[in-house]
């Protein structure tokens, strides 16, 4: 295992290791488990400027490009010298959630125990258990306290979890198209893509090689959820009904017809090999478990009025179907509860859910104000 600072040659990411036998919230531990992440900016003497991002699902840690690493990060126009996330003032940590197949320990690596993957003996896998390592890599990095804490999507509901968990462990938040819990929409789309991955015959409970692979499956998968990430809005103005040339026609029976078919089907095919099927389903479920109210006694309002900040970001998109403005309203609404001067942001991005990938002027307009203010 690598320790904390050391680095695979060619590659920006870092490992660090969780406790021998890290607890799991539903039960079991982890052995030798180990998280992957990538740092930007320097710590200050008085290590009181990091800034921590947990993530949606697929992304891994490299959020931008860096010494290491000169390739484009997937929210490369936001963090750097000089952009809304200043790497010239913060200390940035990026971190892979645990459960991923992004370099963290999850259900697509080696089990020590038997020297074979985990598969589908990784322990069931909660947001908590994602928070609680994140929040050891910060602890072993020498971070006792976060200027702020950034969390976007699923990384919205494990930044709550790890805020409610670790009392004053960050000064301010920062809280991007997320949910306190997962609403029936949301389970309902998540419940159909682990049901198109468990359908295919290839997944094999778990048992999958790349001669026998679930692609169907993830495809299916990928494409239910970007047709949720994007809004209705968009996709009329991008594709309309717009035809597919003749020659780009597969002379298959009901096969792509329109040009946004043949879009869904080439970002499925960008994402079905580069991201394991196991981790999808672990990482998927584990969305759909999460609720905040499991932290306030079974009112969702009372668990986010536990959690104490000094000052907190909350920005929502009006088109987003996945975590509508309602639920970015009641996160704002309970964090006020609990005394934290919180700004409230609803952009009116036709991008939807998406919109915190691509909108940067948007986003970044709301997030570069607050942090410079901090």
């Amino acid at each position: 295992m690598a320790s904390p600072g050391q680095r695979t040659p060619g590659d920006a990411r870092r490992y660090f290791e969780l406790s021998p036998q890290f607890p799991m919230k539903r039960g079991g531990v982890l052995h030798g488990a180990r998280v992957a992440y990538e740092t930007w900016g320097e710590l200050s003497a008085s290590r009181d400027n990091a800034i921590l991002i947990l993530t949606g699902l697929s992304p891994n840690a490299h959020a931008a490009a860096n010494e290491d690493d000169p390739t484009p990060g997937w929210w490369q126009d936001m963090l750097g010298p000089g952009k809304p996330i200043d790497t010239s003032r913060w200390f940035v940590i990026c971190v892979n959630t645990l459960g991923s197949c992004k370099g963290s320990t999850g259900p697509a690596s080696i089990n020590p125990d038997t020297g074979r993957l985990y598969r589908l003996d990784f322990p069931e896998l909660s947001l908590e258990d994602a928070a609680n390592a994140a929040h050891e890599l910060v602890s072993g990095l020498g971070v006792a306290r976060l200027a702020c804490l950034i969390g976007n999507s699923m990384g919205g509901m494990t930044a709550l979890a790890y805020l409610s968990m670790h009392p004053g462990s960050a000064r301010a938040h920062i809280s991007i198209s997320t949910a306190p819990q997962a609403q029936p929409f949301s389970i309902a789309i998540r419940s159909l893509q682990r049901e198109a991955i468990r359908l295919d015959p290839d997944w094999q409970l778990g048992q999958y090689d790349d001669e026998h692979y679930p692609d169907a499956g993830m495809s299916i998968a990928r494409k239910l959820g970007v047709i949720t990430y994007r809004s209705a809005m968009e996709w009329v103005g991008r594709f309309a009904r717009i035809r597919l040339d003749s020659e780009k026609r597969d002379d298959e029976p009901f096969a792509a017809e329109f040009q946004v078919e043949s879009y869904l089907a080439g970002h499925a095919k960008r994402f079905v090999r580069n991201f394991d099927p196991n981790c999808y389903l672990y990482l998927s479920r584990a969305s759909d478990w999460f609720d905040i109210a499991e932290h306030g006694g079974g009112d969702a309002s009372a668990g986010l009025a536990r959690i104490h900040l000094e000052r907190a970001l909350v920005i929502g998109v009006s088109t987003d179907i996945l975590f509508p403005l309602s639920q970015q309203e009641e996160i704002a609404a309970g964090l006020r509860q609990g005394g934290a001067d919180v700004d409230f942001v609803a952009l009116d991005s036709p991008q939807g859910h998406d919109a915190f990938l691509v909108d940067i002027d948007g986003f970044g307009g709301a997030i570069a104000p607050f942090l410079g203010s901090l």
